[in-house]
């Protein structure tokens, strides 16, 4: 995976938008606080004026006073000149939920997916929820059955917009029982890393790390070293086998090295001994 200066918050749908906000409020801080200029990307939902303004409201109770919303309804609108300068004048990016094929329809190799991208490498955060979640990776799960053991024809994947390369992303996880999607999702795939994020939870990710922000967890699965698998064996409505994955869940305060694909539980560690010699 390339490295950024930017950051990504990635999350897994339904995030508090009326308590604490604990993850909007990590993105607003993220974005420059209240100096931030949000962008709010409203491509993915069918009522974009109803959550933009949702989201106008909440980014401004945490203190940000710049937000813009982008919608862009088709293709073309991907190339306006007001939109152009809004994106290329942003600190913070934000996603919203909906339909993620909505996402890649519209804005995929357009002017504005240059213009995100190229702010992300020069250091912003781009934040998504749900849809904008699922869309992060370079292939994304469009559709898929829920609560349901690993088959090959468990899950549609299409190209996603790329911020997040040689990983799997599933939303709504614990909630919508996702697992078996995940992995029928990881053995059609590349990709060696698949992570399941729970509602109002969300992964931090900056230089090739993660953190958990949020209440609930995220669940890593690593297929990098599996002994067995059967997918070259099955039709498509068998059931699949994989033997010897890694599972690492995680939960608030918890990072994960992508790179190393392995938990840096040692920052805790050395926490839990000073609290306790404290």
């Amino acid at each position: 995976m390339s490295e950024s200066s930017g950051q990504l918050l990635i999350i897994g749908g339904a995030e508090d938008k009326e308590g604490d906000c604990k993850i909007l409020r990590e993105f607003v801080r993220r974005a420059g606080g209240v100096n931030a200029r949000i962008v709010v990307m409203t491509v993915a939902t069918e009522m974009p004026r109803e959550v933009g303004e949702n989201y106008i409201k909440v980014f401004e109770r945490l203190g940000a006073e710049d937000i813009r919303i982008v919608d862009t309804v088709q293709r073309e609108d991907a190339s306006s000149s007001t939109y152009l300068e809004a994106v290329n004048n942003a600190t913070g990016v934000f996603f919203t939920g909906g339909d993620q094929s909505r996402i890649t329809s519209i804005l995929k190799d357009t002017e504005i997916d240059a213009a995100i991208h190229k702010r992300y490498q020069e250091g912003i955060i781009v934040a998504g929820t749900s849809a904008g979640a699922a869309m992060m990776p370079d292939v994304m799960i469009v559709d898929g059955d829920s609560e349901t053991n690993p088959r090959v024809n468990v899950v549609e994947m299409a190209p996603g917009m790329g911020f997040l390369p040689g990983i799997v992303i599933d939303q709504h996880f614990l909630q919508r029982g996702r697992l078996g999607r995940l992995l029928s999702a990881l053995a059609q795939q590349p990709a060696v890393l698949g992570i399941g994020i729970d509602e109002n939870t969300s992964i931090l990710v900056q230089n090739n790390k993660l953190q958990v922000v949020g209440e609930g967890a995220v669940t890593i699965v690593d297929v990098a070293d599996i002994v067995h698998t059967n997918i070259g064996e099955i039709l498509k409505d068998e059931a699949l086998a994989i033997c010897g994955a890694k599972l690492h869940i995680l939960p608030d305060g918890y990072k994960f090295d992508l790179g190393s694909r392995k938990p840096i539980v040692e920052e805790l560690l050395e926490r839990e001994v000073a609290t306790a010699n404290a």
